[in-house]
């Protein structure tokens, strides 16, 4: 082997040896990012699944509104039929007191007012007026 040769041979020895690290430094970095992917998929399945129970969450949710809101539309027609049965109520107290006021004010003119009584007529009569604050 000559010389050439020699310093070929050197020169690829040096250049394996600085890409040993190198090597072994790439090695590291796949190795994690390998771990990583693993996680990531782990991540993703994990993903998949919260996404699944969201949909059946999401699911229930919307059967319970439209069950509440079937249960909420007869309570209100069951109210509606009890309001206009009120108002119906409603209208005929009216016009009965209507009547019964009428009725009274024509009875009014008849009715003549009671007589005053002329004093107490004992003494304890006027004290019992002195007490209630009427005047004897």
């Amino acid at each position: 082997m000559s010389t050439l040769e020699w310093a070929a041979q050197l020169a690829v020895i040096a250049l394996l040896g600085a890409t040993l690290p190198m090597a072994l430094r790439l090695e590291r970095a796949l190795r994690a990012l390998r771990a990583d992917r693993a996680a990531l998929e782990a991540g993703a399945a994990g993903m998949g699944e919260a996404s699944r129970q969201a949909d059946a969450a999401l699911a229930r949710l919307r059967e319970g509104a439209q069950s509440a809101c079937r249960e909420v539309n007869a309570r209100l027609a069951a109210a509606e039929a009890i309001r206009d049965d009120l108002r119906y109520l409603l209208e005929r107290g009216e016009a009965m007191a209507d009547r019964l006021e009428g009725a009274v004010q024509q009875a009014r003119p008849l009715a003549t007012p009671p007589a005053a009584p002329a004093g107490p007529r004992s003494e304890a009569e006027r004290e019992l007026a002195r007490a209630l604050g009427l005047r004897s």
